[in-house]
């Protein structure tokens, strides 16, 4: 699993990974350490994917947005910026989706 592998080299533990249709935001970190993701993620490349579980796990040790954390999050995927901007970019399109049922 994703997580599991980036969650050791960043040296840091989740309780639990949360999986849901959340309308605005691709993935989240409670002081619990529940992982929230965003299940559209799966329409987006894999290596976006990926940024999103970094960013989050990368709060579990800096819980905020600031410079430490963005250095934190910049050691371990050098080109985030690709990632952020691509759902930026098309993230929209995904939000929308709504599966038929």
């Amino acid at each position: 699993m994703l997580a599991r592998g980036e969650a050791e080299r960043i040296g840091v533990a989740y309780r639990r990974i949360r999986i849901a249709g959340q309308r605005t935001r691709w993935g989240s970190c409670s002081p619990r350490g529940t992982i929230s993701f965003n299940w559209r993620l799966v329409l987006a490349p894999l290596d976006v994917l990926d940024y999103v579980v970094v960013h989050e796990l990368c709060h579990l040790r800096v819980p905020n947005h600031s410079r430490a954390f963005w250095a934190l999050v910049e050691g371990h995927r050098p080109h985030w910026r690709r990632q952020r901007d691509w759902l930026r970019d098309h993230g929209p399109e995904l939000l929308a989706f709504r599966p038929q049922v």
